[in-house]
């Protein structure tokens, strides 16, 4: 497919970063199938902060592959990232109904594509791997190719969930490692497929933050396993039924102060 938008894209995100000051450690780049040689393949991908697409994208760029992301439909609803989105050949993804997108995600895997999501579906504030959907495993499966455990880390210090972004040059480090890829066979239990992607992101998160160049005790950023002060996944997940409770009862109240209603 013709690819018109994406170079201006990528040339305009590489100046975000220099402008930013990162610095840059990517690791596991041959794992993704090069570009010559084709091959479509499922990035798992852990999700800390808004940027990590792109992070997990430019990581990408040396394989000379472009990644499609799964992302979520309110995303191309926008009236500037939406072109954008469409124009990289993204897939919107309607929670309420994800068919179709599961069905434009395999046709594009099987046809080369490398399609990029997140499983465990939102970002994990206590930046830790939270419980992650089956998605990436049913696709990959699906579409006879790989998936690709991958692990980022850093971005959470740029922009992220519940916190004020910081654009300023800090130089933070930024850390993307490609793990090698899981074959998922046919007939294969998803539950224990799951199991096992999991496992390998986490291997991949603790590698990358066993080699952070910045101390995380007491920081902000850090999960409470390195001393940080991040919300604990115990917390975070107390926060997400009450959350879901709060929700229940605003539906609930909605249909009993709905006027036709008192009609019937």
């Amino acid at each position: 497919m013709a690819d018109l938008v994406y170079p201006p894209v990528i040339f305009t995100v590489k100046a975000f970063w220099k402008y930013l000051g990162l610095k840059f450690d990517f690791r596991g780049q041959e794992h993704l199938p090069h570009a010559g040689k084709g091959g479509g393949a499922v990035l798992a991908i852990n999700h800390i902060g808004y940027l990590d697409f792109a992070l997990a994208g430019t990581a990408a760029l040396p394989m000379k592959r472009y990644i499609r992301f799964m992302a979520k439909r309110e995303i191309f609803d926008h009236k500037i990232a939406g072109p954008l989105m469409r124009g990289m050949h993204h897939i919107s993804v309607d929670r309420s109904a994800g068919s179709s997108a599961l069905a434009a995600a395999l046709r594009a895997l099987r046809s080369g594509e490398i399609i990029g999501i997140f499983p465990e579906g939102t970002i994990s504030r206590s930046f830790e791997i939270a419980e992650m959907k089956s998605g990436a495993v049913r696709l990959a499966q699906g579409a006879g190719v790989p998936v690709i455990p991958v692990a980022v880390w850093g971005s959470q210090r740029i922009v992220t969930k519940k916190r004020k972004p910081d654009f300023k040059r800090h130089k933070h480090p930024i850390t993307v490692i490609f793990g090698e890829p899981i074959v998922i066979p046919k007939g294969a239990d998803i539950a224990a497929e799951e199991v096992k992607l999991k496992e390998a992101m986490l291997a991949l998160l603790h590698q990358a933050q066993a080699n952070y160049p910045d101390d995380p005790r007491g920081q902000w950023w850090a999960p409470v396993r390195l001393g940080g002060t991040a919300p604990s996944p115990e917390h975070v997940q107390r926060e997400y039924e009450e959350y879901k409770v709060a929700k229940a009862a605003e539906a609930a109240n909605r249909v009993l102060n709905d006027p036709k209603n008192e009609k019937e």
